[in-house]
């Protein structure tokens, strides 16, 4: 029969043709007025719109390992969430509104349900935020991948007028950093959370009860990215800088955004590190330092604002905190300091 020695190479064109059609409508509804085609195309087609100076801002990410926790879980929906929000917020951060998105996954054979779930979790964190869907690729590729393995990633395009851009340049001492709180890891870290609690092994500690948490550890470790554009998007004309809390921790995200020869002062008394942190450090004996290092601690993303402007910025998100403040900073001094 014709296609039956593709097949047993490991791969099934069927399946894939089978992806696009329980794909298609749930794409067409993440659709935008600017976006132009529809699915099938060899590329997407979007018209950019009306804009005076009109500023690109572009960027490519996955989930990392937080795919093998949602595997063992069964939420293959909240991971294509984690992978929406995760890269709006990626370009949110220089102030550029999300236009498109597309999608790359990855795997050893095609599971036609479980690409679907991806996709209905990736439409609900881009159609929130206004962001179109517009192609993407679902590539099996036995021998690369184990059969049931797979990787996802995404690639974002916004935009923003010159004039709104937030480059951090204007930052100066005297201002005060804002945090936003995270729901969790969001999506960094998890290759040290499955190693102290050894998860290659057994998934059995996901199930596990802290006293310290209304949840399982699973259910903990699978909170959902938080997006923060929508929240914070009417205060874009206060926010002088923004640093996005990823892989790198506080410790090397914040300092990108600090023009020379200023550093920031990070109060770690200002906020209450959230359990699971304390739950993490404690059972893999972590350094504390690591941990700020590794993780976001509770701080998702961070603004750089004037104090007169902390109130008005911190009353967009419950739960928003002054965490410190910018300083000038001597030549032999660290660009951040914990206090």
């Amino acid at each position: 029969m014709d296609g039956d020695r593709y097949i047993s190479s490991g791969v099934n064109i069927d399946s894939g043709n089978e992806v696009i059609r329980l794909i298609s409508p749930i794409v067409r509804d993440t659709y935008t007025n600017n976006v132009l085609g529809d699915i099938g195309g060899f590329g997407g087609l979007f018209a950019l719109g009306n804009y005076e100076e009109p500023i690109l801002v572009a960027s490519a990410d996955g989930v990392g390992t937080k795919l093998r926790i949602a595997m063992a879980m069964d939420l293959m929906s909240s991971i294509g969430t984690d992978l929406a929000n995760h890269s709006i917020n990626d370009i949110w951060v220089q102030g550029a509104d999300p236009l498109f998105f597309l999608d790359y996954i990855a795997t050893g054979k095609i599971k036609p349900k479980q690409i679907v779930e991806i996709v209905k979790g990736l439409s609900i964190g881009l159609k929130t935020a206004g962001c179109a869907l517009i192609g993407g690729e679902t590539a099996e590729m036995p021998g690369v991948y184990k059969d049931g393995d797979f990787d996802i990633a995404g690639f974002i395009v916004g935009v923003v007028e010159k004039e709104n851009l937030i480059d951090g340049s204007s930052i100066a001492a005297g201002d005060v950093l804002i945090g936003f709180p995270s729901s969790g890891l969001h999506t960094n870290g998890f290759s040290l959370v499955r190693h102290i609690f050894d998860l290659d092994d057994s998934v059995k500690p996901l199930g596990v009860k802290y006293s310290d948490l209304s949840t399982t550890l699973g259910e903990a470790l699978m909170a959902q990215h938080v997006s923060y554009y929508s929240a914070l998007k009417p205060s874009q004309h206060l926010l002088k800088g923004m640093a996005h809390i990823t892989g790198g921790g506080i410790v090397e995200n914040l300092p990108r955004i600090i023009p020379e020869p200023l550093k920031c002062i990070v109060r770690k008394d200002s906020w209450e590190v959230p359990a699971l942190f304390n739950i993490i450090q404690r059972q893999g004996n972590v350094d504390w330092n690591e941990m700020y290092r590794v993780f976001n601690m509770g701080v998702g993303l961070i603004g750089i604002v004037r104090p007169e402007d902390s109130e008005m910025v911190m009353s967009s998100l419950d739960g928003s905190f002054v965490m410190g403040e910018i300083t000038s900073r001597e030549s032999n001094e660290s660009r951040i300091e914990f206090l």
